[in-house]
């Protein structure tokens, strides 16, 4: 493993119990996405789109799972320092119990999936993803407090390691964080020029990558997000 890949995971576990027990909501999110965007900029500034797309995919699984393992574990009330997560956590309870809500209904979840995109493509390419990492810090953490609160509320550990993220939120995570190397580009490229002749081609194909997996995130929640309720109603409290 590369250096500065460990470094970024040593750094995301680290982030999560300095970022509680300072208490403070946006300190936590900066800690989470410092590092990853630190490895973000040597990787590119390098020429190597490939390394900083896969550095951000192992940096969004390591918050995803020591997030989640952190907001479980942690000895006191994680809420007020997880930024929506409390909100975030009442609509989906509220939608696994009665299904009715955003998740399970595409005429009201993809209104909110665009504005998610388009947020996250304009302060992208406006900050050279600074922002778009802080923003994916962000989201992450909000679903991995909703997931933690499912064990919190005596969801079987088993299904909460299962179905608790579930397979369209991976393959937008998937999707944004290659979608972060990418919207970084225009303007570290104008900073660092040499790694410009480096990465002039294989664009498309992360284009591509990107896309397909919002287009997967979209698909599989309208297929599969109705049957995912059902099995969380029988196994919540």
């Amino acid at each position: 493993m590369r250096n500065d890949l460990a470094i970024l995971l040593v750094a995301s576990l680290v982030s999560y119990p300095l970022g509680l027990a300072l208490g403070q909501p946006w300190l936590l999110p900066i800690l989470n996405a410092l590092p990853a965007y630190i490895v973000l900029v040597h990787r590119l500034r390098k020429g190597e789109r490939g390394g900083a797309v896969r550095a951000m995919l192992w940096w969004a699984a390591a918050l995803a799972l020591v997030g989640t393992i952190a907001f479980v574990w942690w000895p006191a009330p994680v809420g007020p320092v997880v930024l929506n997560g409390p909100e975030y956590k009442q609509e989906m309870f509220t939608w696994i119990r009665t299904g009715v809500g955003r998740e399970g209904s595409p005429r009201l979840f993809l209104p909110q999936h665009l504005l998610h995109l388009a947020v996250f493509v304009a302060i992208g390419l406006a900050s050279a993803s600074a922002g778009a990492i802080l923003m994916g810090a962000l989201l992450m953490n909000q679903m991995s407090y909703y997931v933690a609160s499912l064990a919190r509320a005596g969801v079987p550990a088993w299904a909460v390691t299962l179905i608790g993220w579930q397979p369209w939120a991976i393959a937008r995570v998937a999707a944004f964080a290659t979608l972060g190397v990418l919207l970084a580009e225009p303007l570290l490229l104008r900073l660092f020029p040499a790694a410009r002749e480096k990465l002039r081609i294989g664009r498309a194909a992360y284009v591509m990558a990107a896309m397909s997996g919002i287009l997967a995130d979209w698909f599989l929640k309208a297929l599969l997000a109705p049957l995912w309720g059902h099995w969380l109603k029988a196994l919540l409290p």
